[in-house]
């Protein structure tokens, strides 16, 4: 793919592959296209899982599985391959209440929802690769898993807002053919991503071919134990998907950022920002909401930790 940019792009418009600008754009060019192949491939295989998902039964059978913290578990599971989004989220978070499943149990999928998708993992293994990709997924699981029992030990249900239980969003209604109903989805999950995609990637080829090597490592580096919080402090104000984040940090870590540091950064933005505070205030009061963000911003710094010390 570098020679092609360079012969098809740089070489007519006379830049050079090693000055900043030829390398950033190599690299913007080289991760769009792997990135949205990748991902138009996993949103139709996840859109075909989707479908199929029986949400009524699986909340029964969450309600039926508590012992040895296997409701939370399948849980997060259900929450990974379920799109956090102000159709479908509100209405699951209440249909799990009503169904009798155990408010840390709800809190998990809340938790799990924004974190892990068939976008992060599509942008994981391709900017990452299958082990980190790996590990991130089984981090994820665990946060959530973790935040949602200690969350359910604080006996909030009180704070839980009285809203009306709605109907699951339309995308879970099966009224046409199977293949073009998730091919339609499927195409307009990539549309609405694509440009978060192109623009997180224009970003992080920026730091790739501009930024000082080793700038980031000064400000934000291994030895210094207060980066990992104060990467998550700054990410909350922010707000971007995981498709806008990961090009980003990708490109950070390349720049000498601890990968542990980088991830938590970029968990903070997509599963902490204060546009998702405000769609959770719907269905929280604030004693409920602060002890979430709370809890899940502690356990991303204990997985920032965890990273730096294990990567």
């Amino acid at each position: 793919m570098q020679f092609l940019v360079e012969r098809v792009l740089l070489t007519p418009l006379g830049i050079p592959l090693s000055s900043p600008l030829g390398g950033a754009l190599v690299f913007f060019i080289e991760d769009s296209v792997k990135i949205l192949l990748l991902l138009i491939l996993i949103t139709h295989v996840m859109g075909l899982v989707r479908y199929y998902l029986p949400v009524r039964r699986i909340r029964s059978f969450l309600a039926a599985h508590r012992l040895f913290g296997l409701d939370y578990f399948l849980a997060t599971i259900f929450g990974a391959v379920t799109p956090f989004c102000s159709c479908s989220s509100i209405p699951l978070f209440i249909g799990f209440l009503e169904a009798g499943i155990p408010l840390g149990v709800t809190l998990a999928f809340l938790i799990i929802s924004p974190l892990i998708n068939e976008v992060a993992i599509a942008l994981f293994l391709s900017v990452f690769g299958w082990k980190v990709t790996l590990a991130y997924v089984g981090a994820g699981i665990a946060l959530g898993m973790a935040g949602g029992a200690v969350l359910g030990s604080l006996r909030l249900e009180r704070f839980v807002a009285d809203v009306v239980r709605k109907d699951l969003c339309s995308c879970t209604q099966k009224r046409d053919p199977v293949l073009s109903a998730v091919s339609r989805d499927a195409w307009r999950i990539v549309r609405s991503v694509a440009p978060y995609v192109l623009a997180g990637v224009a970003v992080g080829a920026a730091v790739h071919g501009f930024v000082p090597e080793g700038f980031f490592a000064q400000a934000l580096g291994r030895e210094r134990l207060w980066t990992v919080p104060l990467a998550v402090l700054l990410a909350v104000p922010l707000y971007a998907n995981a498709s806008g984040v990961i090009p980003i940090v990708q490109a950070l870590v390349e720049k000498g950022i601890p990968l542990g540091t980088a991830l938590a950064f970029m968990m903070a933005v997509v599963g902490l920002s204060l546009p998702e505070a405000l769609i959770l205030k719907r269905v929280m009061r604030w004693p409920l909401l602060a002890s979430f963000f709370a809890t899940v911003m502690l356990a991303i710094i204990i997985i920032g930790y965890a990273f730096n010390i294990v990567l």
